[in-house]
């Protein structure tokens, strides 16, 4: 899908958040992944445009965070964390089961463009270890089946809830909310659970606090 007037409108939007507007470069680009499913050369160039910067400067960026794409992502965006800790308590094999489910490796699409995986360095969620995510909202304390099980759900068509957010919609949906936060959807899912409560409750009942500002060195 080519960017017409509306998707350059869109852009004038998020640049006029900005006191700079090079700034705007990140949501931008998340703004063409949700029309293109990748960051084309055509994007890169109306970024460029709009910002009155080079396209070499908007390629500097799109190619240095992985989050951007050169190469259709399709419906799905699967990432699971293999870091240390997600690493040691089963993520390495929550990533060999999906990549054998799917047939693909890190940063490949499955030939039907149902899903891409991507073996992800850190998801920031280590109490919930370990991680995945579907078009970066939140699957926790996955296993091989249980990530398995969302796949297969997926593929069916069937409705999966992410463990701390919305319903699943699909990667270019999350894409725009990238662009646009204000989607209406950010009261889904619990504003903390128990894992991460546990360090404020030892706190308590230990009767732990934290300096407040100015107090220390």
């Amino acid at each position: 899908m080519t960017l017409g007037p509306e998707i350059r409108a869109e852009m004038e939007q998020i640049k006029q958040r900005y006191p700079d507007p090079r700034s705007a470069l990140l949501p931008m680009l998340h703004l063409v992944q949700s029309v293109q499913s990748e960051v084309t050369t055509e994007g890169m160039a109306l970024c460029a445009d709009v910002l009155s910067i080079t396209p070499a400067e908007v390629a500097a960026v799109a190619t240095f965070y992985t989050m951007y794409k050169r190469r259709p992502v399709g419906k799905h965006h699967i990432g699971v964390c293999t870091n240390t800790l997600c690493g040691l308590l089963g993520g390495d094999a929550v990533y060999a089961a999906l990549s054998e489910r799917l047939g693909v490796g890190h940063d490949e699409s499955t030939p039907d463009g149902k899903f891409w995986l991507e073996r992800i360095e850190c998801q920031a969620a280590c109490t919930h270890a370990p991680v995945m995510t579907v078009d970066w909202e939140f699957m926790d304390q996955q296993t091989p089946a249980s990530a398995i099980d969302v796949i297969d759900q997926l593929a069916r068509g069937e409705e999966v809830r992410s463990t701390r957010g919305p319903v699943i919609r699909n990667f270019t949906a999350t894409e725009r909310t990238l662009a646009f936060p204000d989607d209406g959807l950010a009261g889904e899912g619990p504003v903390a659970d128990e894992l991460m409560l546990a360090g404020l409750r030892v706190a308590q009942e230990r009767g732990m606090s934290a300096p407040t500002a100015g107090q220390g060195n």
